[in-house]
């Protein structure tokens, strides 16, 4: 597994901050039956691993800056490098219990992410990987999958929240991908459904609405998973358009196709 200095800073941070997560997980379960509900309780949570990554990535490299979700952008004397920091990314999942949840942090150099770690506290599993040197899951170099038929192919996508986003155009968009998709699932968190296409567990993936912070480290897992993302129109910046496109080169663009169809 890579072991560069970067990777080292990185895996600590999420490390550190997934142990305050694992603990208000743990509470979760408690607060689902009182009447307040959990929502006050992880929303606090969520801040509180955002304070932690902060904390530890800006002690190691004080000039970066940040994008964060629930802080924002911070300005860093270093203009090159930017953290993107998802501290807490399927939050629903989070908040019902659900273990299927993830910490997300990618470094943008110039604007391109050439560092990303996706981590699944509940399920102990690290994805890591840093430009030019390829993507791991818990030490094995892992790749994207090899299917090229659309009707074996198991497609992840996002769905727009209520008040938010183009619902009509999903409705077109996943009829389009479900007359030629073997399955489709839609899981809840977007860094660990990139993820999961760098490690070939899902074929494809798309959504829309999304925010730097949740696909900066899965862009880079699935391109140095030998993997292909643009965004869900077929345009080369996700990361500025807010959709997603991805999967092996043949999939990608099959699913790019039947996006492009479906939008008209």
């Amino acid at each position: 597994m890579i072991r560069s200095p970067l990777m080292t800073v990185m895996t600590d941070a999420v490390m550190k901050a997934s142990r305050s997560l694992k603990r208000d997980f743990g509470e979760v379960e408690n607060l689902q039956v009182s009447r307040k509900g959990p929502g006050d309780f992880v929303s606090a949570a969520d801040r509180k691993a955002e304070k932690i990554l902060r904390e530890s990535l800006e002690k190691a490299r004080p000039d970066f800056g940040f994008v964060m979700e629930e802080s924002g952008i911070v300005e860093g004397k270093d203009q090159s490098h930017r953290w993107h920091i998802d501290p807490l990314d399927g939050t629903t999942n989070f908040l019902h219990g659900l273990p299927h949840f993830a910490i997300s942090v990618g470094l943008e150099r110039d604007g391109q992410v050439v560092a990303g770690v996706v981590y699944d506290p509940a399920k102990d599993e690290l994805f890591i990987a840093e430009r030019g040197k390829g993507a791991f899951l818990n030490n094995r170099r892992i790749r994207v999958a090899a299917r090229n038929d659309m009707a074996e192919a198991v497609i992840a996508c996002g769905l727009p929240h209520i008040g938010k986003g183009d619902h009509a155009l999903f409705l077109r968009e996943s009829a389009s991908v479900m007359g030629y998709a073997g399955g489709m699932r839609r899981w809840g968190a977007a860094a660990l459904d990139m993820a999961y296409v760098a490690c070939g567990r899902f074929d494809a993936y798309w959504e829309r609405g999304l925010n730097s912070w949740d696909i900066s480290a899965g862009i880079l897992l699935i391109r140095e998973a030998g993997g292909f993302v643009s965004d869900a129109d077929g345009g080369s910046n996700p990361m500025a358009t807010g959709s997603v496109a991805c999967g092996n080169e043949v999939l990608h663009r099959e699913l790019v196709k039947l996006l492009k169809k479906a939008k008209g």
